[in-house]
């Protein structure tokens, strides 16, 4: 699905405009002119300028007669649109359940049912995501320091 620019930019500004309202609540350093906050809200600036450009691209095209959404040849294939909705499912299912159940099981059926929807042979399926998923898990966890959430492995790790 392609959207037209004038759709992409309206979003990119409310965000940015969603952005600089969510910055008011950071704190503010006594004795500084500046805070927390003054990096958000240049970025979103900028930003904001950027989606007024890309309106306006969009309305150029729309008045040469570009649609405003057109539906890629991939939408045509069910198969493909099952898989489209299934990865959104599994980021959902992860979103919802990574805290009770942890990083590490989680991200192991995510990868394991992935390969396996996409035709990887089961063996290959299963030892490309334990290595996968422990690798990952180290990259984030031991070397990145981002604390993963151990769910049910609390006690093991």
């Amino acid at each position: 699905m392609r959207a037209n620019d004038a759709i992409n930019g309206l979003v990119l500004i409310i965000l940015s405009v969603a952005l600089i309202a969510l910055t008011t609540t950071f704190p503010e350093f006594s004795g500084q002119n500046y805070g927390p906050s003054l990096f958000p809200r240049v970025l979103s600036a900028l930003l904001i300028v950027c989606g007024g450009l890309l309106v306006w691209r969009g309305m150029a095209a729309r008045r040469a007669g570009a649609p405003l959404v057109a539906m890629a040849a991939w939408t045509r294939q069910p198969w493909r649109v099952v898989s489209f909705f299934l990865m959104l499912l599994l980021l959902l299912l992860y979103i919802i359940f990574s805290e009770t159940v942890g990083f590490i099981p989680m991200a192991f059926v995510t990868l394991g049912v992935l390969f396996l929807w996409f035709g990887v042979r089961p063996l290959t399926a299963l030892i490309t995501t334990v290595v996968a998923t422990m690798m990952i898990y180290w990259f984030f966890a031991s070397l990145l320091r981002v604390p993963l959430p151990r769910g049910w492995l609390d006690s093991i790790l």
